[in-house]
């Protein structure tokens, strides 16, 4: 067959594996070819989506858009929420990179598709790390963990799930909370309620508040939770308000959901950032769990998580991982095996699992360690107002009180970008940058009002 495309090989080859064969009345076969044309157009030179509205930047990702378009030599990213080493470079972790060589190196390793569920290793090993080794729902195989897409997708994945099979439709997140929650939920068709979280005038937990709102909640609602580190404020409950609030949910027959995105992250021990889910657990009841390594293993971009579900028995828990099959199959099919792979080489192996402890500690003390000096560099300042909420809150982001047009001052005269509600990562400050910070928060507070 000749091509009507000779100048461009590659559409040539393609006009081959279009042709077309026609049979006539007497059985022969004759072929005619699909022609392309570069040049070609319809009958309309206008594109069908020429009327779509142009969507708004992602109120998180793009500050990084707009950080990136920033020449200036002095420019700091506070917005999204990834490690930076006191260098501000990103780091990957020793332990990822020897676990990685493991990998390479086995040559019994291929790449064929994991099972709709994911790494079976993984799912074992991501349930033991959030509820424990010792953890009874374990032991009597009341749980069910597949592996999803980091921890979005594992909330993704459960509110599907919610949405077909549980009888409430409501979900209750805390205000404020991280801002795709509520996208996440909404486009998985439930309706999504708010409960008072944050106090803005302590910069604290509110604590009254949050009880009243859920005591006011459907019986049976869901309710999502934060594990630890809570984003954006970095407050989190102590565990007699942890306990307060389990009561609470368990009188209601409220469903807790738990998003743990920072295990380990937070105070430096997986054991301790645990807790909460923990305490749920204990006692019997079900709850979902959505896990992520993004920020404890630094594997942001390997997309690698887990959902587990703790139910009333082991039949149960067969039951809903048949289901969850389900929900997972026409969405992604199933998971990527990389990233998994990792966190399983690490966590089943003793010499890397306490060496990522180790490295984990590390991160947690050194944004322990800038929440301290960026402090004590406002005190020295002598900055209005009390700051002493940067050092009790935990975790990568700290909800510093900055009002909108401060942010905007901050971003303008400084070059400092942060989301608009004045959260700012932690994890993205330095010894060195430090300074900077303080001089653009005093000068925002004492002369933007």
């Amino acid at each position: 067959m000749k091509s009507c495309l000779t100048s461009d090989r590659r559409l040539s080859i393609l006009s081959g594996h279009l042709t077309t064969a026609t049979i006539d009345k007497e059985g022969n076969s004759s072929s005619s070819s699909i022609c392309f044309s570069p040049t070609s157009s319809s009958a309309s030179d206008s594109s069908v989506f020429a009327n779509l509205p142009r969507a708004p930047e992602d109120p998180i990702l793009g500050v990084t858009v707009a950080y990136n378009k920033d020449p200036s030599p002095v420019k700091l990213n506070l917005g999204v929420g990834a490690y930076r080493t006191e260098e501000g470079k990103p780091l990957v972790l020793n332990v990822v990179r020897q676990a990685e060589k493991l990998l390479v190196n086995d040559r019994s390793r291929v790449k064929e598709y994991l099972p709709i569920v994911g790494l079976a290793d993984f799912n074992k090993l991501s349930a033991k790390l959030i509820l424990g080794a010792d953890s009874p729902a374990i032991l009597g195989n009341l749980v069910t963990t597949v592996q999803c897409l980091s921890g979005t997708g594992s909330l993704r994945v459960g509110a599907e799930f919610l949405a077909r099979h549980y009888y409430q439709r409501t979900i209750y997140i805390p205000n404020p909370t991280w801002g795709n929650h509520g996208k996440i939920f909404t486009l998985a068709g439930l309706t999504v309620k708010t409960y008072r979280y944050y106090d803005p005038v302590t910069r604290g937990l509110n604590i009254q508040g949050l009880l009243e709102d859920l005591g006011s909640a459907p019986s049976g609602a869901i309710v999502l939770l934060h594990a630890c580190a809570h984003n954006p404020t970095g407050v989190d409950p102590t565990l007699e308000q942890w306990e307060q609030i389990r009561r609470l949910m368990r009188s209601k027959r409220l469903l807790p959901f738990f998003d743990s995105a920072y295990q380990g992250f937070a105070s430096g021990s997986l054991d301790e950032d645990a807790k909460s889910v923990r305490m749920f657990v204990a006692d019997g009841g079900e709850c979902f769990i959505a896990q992520s390594y993004a920020k404890n293993m630094g594997l942001y971009g390997e997309r690698v998580g887990a959902l587990s579900i703790v139910c009333k028995t082991a039949d149960v828990a067969t039951r809903v991982e048949s289901q969850l099959k389900l929900v997972i199959r026409p969405m992604y099919s199933n998971p990527p095996i990389h990233g998994a792979s990792i966190v399983s080489t690490i966590l089943k192996d003793r010499n890397l699992y306490q060496e990522w402890t180790l490295e984990l500690k590390a991160m947690a003390d050194r944004i322990i360690t800038m929440r301290k000096q960026l402090f004590d560099a406002l005190r020295a300042r002598g900055t209005p107002g009390d700051w002493s909420h940067i050092i009790k809150q935990i975790g990568m982001f700290t909800f510093t009180g900055l009002n909108t047009k401060q942010v905007a001052f901050m971003t303008r005269e400084y070059h400092i970008y942060m989301t608009s509600d004045g959260r700012i990562s932690m994890a993205g400050l330095s010894s060195r940058t430090v300074p900077h910070l303080a001089d653009a928060i005093h000068a925002a507070v004492t002369t933007v009002v």
